[in-house]
């Protein structure tokens, strides 16, 4: 906390019988008119300020903020709290762990490596629908969720007795999105007698769901949020805030997800890559807050670092209906009031705040979509999803050309191609392992999943799918068999509100059974499809799709089955589970027939708004949070009956395949050694545009004939107890194996190959990435990865920079590059480089079999950053390509980052020198 004081603005603030310090923004003139995302950045400096690393000119710095001005003022910003998900949360506890010996070697006490700021892991990630359509599904899947992750919740229950400040919600409770808005936000905090604006950085890119609760957050790397866990703030530019206007209401049969993927789509035309995104005006009061969080959800999707509403009286509903204590919100309000940080358009004394870019959306204009296949971002006005998805369907199904199968193609005109019909796609017959006889084609939907923390926090969206079941069932409609159906919601109250309406018989009755508390489909756990269908799709090569209602569809992450992925509101997720297939008109085409014989369309089965919200005032109350959180980090007694292991350092299983002591400190010196130049670099992997973070580090199944399940067949793991590469993120021999590893993958050195695979440029002949790697490392061979426009975009994956560093890599040369992965690259000592503006590895000629050299690494000694490196490609015929890569180490504390071999280095060397 503070200990300088230069504009006075430490003061008192009486809240009811209570006194709290705050640090007032009102001592400093200018800072009345900044968005309200920068003032929670204002009071952060002022209540932080030291006269070293944060001082007078940083807050000066935003009290004469340039709207127009592009960012170049590092400031560092010190998060109230740190939540996780298990995922990206063990391998931060083992790094802690790690830490605490490391600690030890450099002659330091291990307890000193400690939570400075209150840490909360969710365990969400874990739980797979190996079970669904059955009313046992949720009571099987979590049986063999604690059978494969048995290890991981004792080593998180050591960590939780080890470390202070820090606590695990255990399995089955909910996803951590979602517990965060209904239960650990606190609005403002309060800590040691002072009051100040909650706000958080998370292990998940979705932190930033807390937005819509007036919580300033997003997702960082695990590395980064061990870091601010042990106190470092963490380095950013002050952003630009593009000012996002809502107007008009919302149209009969639109949803949240609607909208959200309709801001997605605008917002990434529009360019928000590391942009801070605020919604103002008159509008925003009419926008719920169940709303205003799966907007705020989606900002990864449309690249903005944050995407904010303020607080205002809807604020203060949510946080009285979901069970918090009427002194905090007479907190929550007098605060923000105080502050300048209460959203009133209608008051007298509201200044309307300053933006450097501006958007609006007329509500009225927004049409049900989905968006796929393959990017959130991608939105399909559901009017014209059939068309589409045939229009797309040639890219995954090679031998459909222009929509017919070309075993029965005939003679077309090139003008006069031929849309898809019945009788011009192929079917397949398949007997599942229930004894049922169907046919499968291209484009049938085998899954369809309502999950994840998007949408199922949203009880409009979530009720309007209970009643599109209702009424599917009274007219008899049924799911296609060939669909696999899971409902995982994203708390229990989900399931309680369920049970009060009285709606689970009719989910039920479609197979939407409750599978889980947890990601599920989402992240890539979506389980196998039944054996007779994937047998069917593999050997047919089948583009089948799944229909979710998440925010993640790339490419090879929701099943290894399933080629075209589509995000939908959970009432279109029902719908398209009783059509079955993509190439389907909502308007034109029935789902089925009534008993008289009469079309039923989906129109007849869509509830009104007033039909939704009826049974929402009716079933939903503040008894139900306070009820289901009151005991949240207990567990049940699967979690309670878990052995702990006890003391301060870890004991490591030198026979675990799950947790293991990673390498990254050993031999570590108290002084770092100087960064070099880098010479005779090889290509490891060519790559094109939007390469995600699943495809550097997948986080689904994990193939029995790649190097990760080589690896565990020769410790003896069964294959069916393989888990995912997310559930072993504890244990850096998968983790290495697994980079680059993802199905989906297309390398360019080997053209024409899908998934981890790369030319060994030293003999010519094609292997795994990581088994090149390997033979590049012991020749003593430093690797680059070359990359299109926005390398690394999707979730705040550590493992990624993890992965990529521990392989050899020494520098990413891309077009662009998303936010936290960048970030996350220098937090592991690899180098971040993008060709000059306008240039491209194709545009420079370079097709990856050159040798590469990196020059004038070494002026980071000198403590001064570069703005490019000179970069020397020499082909295999002694011709030379020479570039100036403009390297993107943006902030001084990134380039300490950087000099030390990396954060935890960093921080490292810090705690252990005080």
């Amino acid at each position: 906390m503070s200990t300088v004081d230069s504009f006075g603005s430490k003061g008192t603030l009486e809240v009811g019988d209570a006194s709290y310090e705050v640090y007032r923004l009102a001592a400093v003139p200018g800072l009345e008119r900044l968005p309200f995302s920068l003032k929670v950045l204002a009071e952060n400096l002022l209540r932080t300020e030291d006269g070293a690393n944060i001082t007078a000119d940083h807050i000066n710095a935003l009290a004469g903020w340039d709207p127009d001005a592009q960012p170049d003022t590092e400031i560092q910003f010190t998060p109230a709290r740190v939540i996780m998900q298990d995922f990206t949360g063990v391998p931060c506890v083992v790094d802690l762990a790690t830490m605490r010996e490391a600690v030890v070697e450099l002659g330091g006490d291990p307890t000193r490596i400690n939570p400075l700021a209150p840490a909360e892991l969710v365990i969400d990630h874990s739980v797979q629908i190996d079970v669904a359509g059955r009313a046992d599904a949720f009571e099987r899947n979590v049986e063999l969720e604690y059978q494969r992750n048995r290890e991981r919740y004792q080593f998180l229950r050591w960590g939780q007795t080890a470390f202070d400040d820090f606590k695990v919600v255990p399995p089955g409770t909910g996803i951590v999105h979602q517990v965060n808005i209904e239960y650990l936000a606190r609005g403002v905090m309060v800590r040691d007698g002072k009051a100040y604006p909650d706000t958080c950085v998370g292990t998940d890119s979705h932190t930033t769901m807390v937005n819509g609760l007036g919580v300033l957050g997003w997702g960082v790397g695990g590395i980064e949020a061990e870091a601010a866990m042990l106190g470092q703030p963490v380095s950013m530019l002050i952003p630009r805030v593009v000012g996002f206007k809502l107007t008009g209401s919302i149209p009969l049969g639109v949803t949240a997800t609607d909208i959200v993927l309709t801001i997605t789509q605008k917002l990434r035309q529009h360019g928000a890559v590391g942009k801070f995104v605020e919604f103002y005006g008159e509008g925003v009061a009419a926008v719920p807050l169940a709303n205003r969080a799966t907007i705020g959800n989606m900002s990864p999707e449309f690249g903005s670092t944050a995407a904010m509403f303020p607080i205002d009286g809807v604020t203060l509903d949510y946080l009285r209906l979901t069970g918090r204590s009427e002194e905090q919100l007479a907190l929550v309000e007098a605060y923000a009031k105080e502050q300048g940080m209460w959203l009133d358009p209608t008051l007298d004394s509201y200044v309307e705040p300053v933006f450097s870019e501006y958007l609006e959306l007329d509500l009225s204009t927004v049409v049900p979509s989905i968006a796929g296949p393959k990017r959130p971002q991608d939105r399909i006005e559901l009017s014209r999803a059939k068309e589409q998805f045939q229009r797309d369907l040639p890219t995954y199904a090679p031998e459909v050309t222009n929509g017919v199968d070309e075993a029965e193609r005939e003679s077309f005109p090139a003008s006069d191609s031929p849309a898809i019909t019945s009788s011009a796609t192929r079917t397949y017959p398949v007997t599942d392992a229930e004894g049922r006889e169907f046919e499968l084609f291209h484009g049938a939907v085998a899954i369809a999943s309502i999950t994840s923390c998007t949408n199922t926090s949203n009880p409009s969206v979530m009720m309007a799918a209970a009643l599109v079941a209702k009424k599917a069932v009274e007219k008899g409609l049924v799911a296609k068999p060939w669909v696999k159906t899971s409902m995982a919601p994203g708390s229990q109250v989900v399931t309680n509100y369920y049970e009060k309406a009285g709606m689970w018989p009719y989910l039920e009755k479609l197979g939407f059974h409750l599978v889980g508390y947890g990601c599920a489909t989402c992240i890539g756990n979506s389980g196998p499809l039944d054996e007779k269908v994937s047998e069917t799709v593999q050997e047919h090569d089948l583009a089948v799709a799944a229909v979710l209602s998440g925010n993640r569809n790339f490419e090879g992450r929701i099943n290894p089955d399933i080629k075209m992925n589509y995000l939908a509101s959970p009432p279109l997720v029902i719908a398209y589970a009783l059509a079955g297939t993509m190439d389907f008109d909502f308007e034109s085409d029935p789902l089925g027939r009534d008993e008289a014989g009469q079309p039923i369309f989906l129109r007849d089965i869509w509830p009104t708004p007033d039909e939704v919200q009826t049974v929402i005032d009716a079933s939903i109350d503040r008894a139900m949070f306070t009820k289901d959180y009151a005991d949240v980090f207990s567990g049940d007694e699967r979690w309670r009956a878990l052995p702990t292991p006890e003391g301060d350092t870890f004991e490591w299983d030198p026979e675990s395949t799950y947790v293991r002591k990673p390498p990254y400190f050993e031999g570590m010196q108290a002084e770092p050694s100087p960064v070099v130049d880098f010479h005779g670099a090889r290509v490891l992997a060519k790559l094109g545009d939007s390469v995600t973070t699943d495809h550097i580090s997948p986080a689904g199944s994990i193939k029995a004939d790649s190097p990760a399940g080589l690896y565990l067949a020769e410790h003896g793991v069964e294959r069916r107890d393989y888990n995912s590469y997310g559930s072993r993120r504890g244990n850096h021999e998968v983790m290495i194996r697994g980079t680059f590893a993802n199905i989906r993958l297309r390398n360019q050195l080997v053209p024409g190959v899908e998934g981890g695979f790369t030319q060994n440029l030293l003999t010519g002949e094609q292997s795994s990435i990581y088994d090149a790697s390997q033979a590049y490392q012991e020749a003593g061979i430093p690797l680059v990865v070359l990359g299109g426009k926005e390398y690394g975009s999707g979730s705040s994956r550590d493992w990624a920079a993890k992965g990529t560093s521990l392989l050899g890599v020494k520098a990413v040369i891309t077009e662009s590059f998303e936010r936290i992965h960048r970030s996350n690259l220098i937090g592991m000592g690899v180098l971040p480089l993008q060709f000059p503006e306008g240039e491209s590895a194709d545009s420079l000629g370079l097709d990856g079999t050159e040798t590469f050299d990196i020059t004038g690494v070494t002026a980071l000694n000198e403590g001064t950053t570069p703005r490019t490196l000179a970069v020397t490609a020499t082909k295999t015929d002694g011709s030379v390509v020479a570039f100036d890569a403009v390297l993107r180490i943006d902030t001084p504390g990134e380039a300490d980052y950087y000099r030390n071999g990396g954060i935890l280095q960093y921080v490292l060397r810090q705690v252990a020198a005080n």
